[in-house]
């Protein structure tokens, strides 16, 4: 008896904007890949995991982005799953390869017409060269953080003042010591250890003191 492949579109349009879903869903059965929703991390909004013994490929997203940075993250990391596919671990994780795969795998998004349109603008100059992480793309990052539903009280590393002191949902806090090129220099109040902030990072306010000196 023939059966077919599972559907996973229900699913995944808790996360991604509907239209998008089936794409998804089928690239997830042709490719094998076991694919999860997972908790905030700080430090990656998603991941891939090459296949390795009796493993397929894996790839994680965090459950806590909005449904076009979710989706533009989810094709982020399957550009990467293409590229080992085409390549194995012969060419770098994000060199040109990667990039050449990313752009092919946005397209039928794009004509979907499933992104407003000042996210397309994003990503379509996100896409003359794509980076390690839309994170590392201000723009692109800014203009998908606009449609987060941003908890009260919650502001940015980048609109604090410096000797300004702010914890983080686990409760550690920490100092903000001066604005680096791309990042924030801050130092954690209990270690005294030394930890550099995406400017976008959300953090919760305890006080502000002095201006900050620019290091740009």
């Amino acid at each position: 008896m023939f059966v077919g492949m599972p559907d996973y579109s229900r699913q995944l349009s808790k996360y991604i904007p509907a239209k998008a879903a089936p794409i998804i869903s089928q690239w997830i059965n042709d490719t094998g890949c076991l694919f999860k929703v997972t908790r905030k991390r700080l430090t990656k909004l998603g991941d891939y995991r090459a296949p390795f013994g009796p493993s397929n490929h894996r790839i994680t997203v965090n459950h806590d982005l909005n449904p076009f940075a979710f989706l533009i993250t989810t094709i982020h990391e399957f550009a990467h799953l293409k590229t080992w596919n085409d390549y194995k671990n012969r060419v770098k994780p994000h060199g040109a390869e990667w990039k050449t795969n990313f752009k092919s795998l946005m397209v039928p998004f794009i004509k979907l017409d499933i992104f407003p349109e000042d996210i397309v603008q994003a990503v379509s100059t996100y896409m003359d060269n794509p980076a390690a992480s839309s994170c590392t793309d201000l723009h692109l990052y800014r203009t998908l953080k606009k449609y987060d539903s941003t908890p009260t009280g919650v502001l940015h590393v980048e609109n604090l003042d410096c000797n300004s002191v702010f914890y983080l949902k686990n409760g550690r806090a920490f100092q903000v010591l001066e604005k680096m090129r791309k990042r924030y220099k801050c130092i954690e109040l209990s270690s005294k250890k030394m930890f550099l902030f995406h400017p976008l990072a959300e953090v919760f306010v305890i006080k502000d003191e002095i201006p900050c000196t620019s290091d740009m």
